[in-house]
């Protein structure tokens, strides 16, 4: 199978991204606060409040296994389990992510409207590329089953 530069991109904006989230736990309050977290997660990082760092590796843990799912739909690693399914639920999840940011922003009203532009505006490039990924690999992906 030819690899897929979309989903090789992907990949790379998945783990860029949990690496700038890694920089937040590493580097802290100062961290969250540029990347617009948030008065509140950047204070409770300062006063070393366990709930900061809780939800951001989960963040770290979801891109990374999004990151591997990408590699492994464009066939740089081995096949990993319900993939077809996986890239289609990571494709909608970013993409929803971001075009709903109108939505979601009330539930976050200390994140600025410059971060909310500009994450959603990855999301949705993100979102592009394994949904353009998704597409172009589909016939490689089902020549085996989603089943383990």
């Amino acid at each position: 199978m030819a690899k897929s530069n979309y989903l090789t991109g992907a990949a790379l904006c998945c783990a860029l991204a949990a690496l700038a989230h890694l920089g937040c736990i590493v580097f802290g309050a100062d961290w969250y606060r540029f990347f617009g977290a948030g008065e509140q997660m950047a204070l409770m990082a300062e006063r070393g409040d366990w709930h900061p760092t809780i939800v951001t590796t989960i963040l770290v843990l979801i891109l990374m296994l999004w990151a591997l799912y990408a590699l492994s739909g464009a066939g740089i690693i081995r096949r990993l389990p319900l993939l077809r399914t996986a890239l289609c639920v990571i494709s909608a999840i970013f993409l929803l992510r971001g075009l709903a940011f109108v939505a979601i922003m009330p539930l976050f009203p200390e994140n600025s409207v410059l971060f909310w532009l500009v994450s959603s505006t990855i999301c949705l490039f993100i979102g592009a590329l394994f949904a353009l990924g998704t597409v172009k690999a589909w016939h490689y992906l089902s020549i085996t089953s989603d089943k383990f």
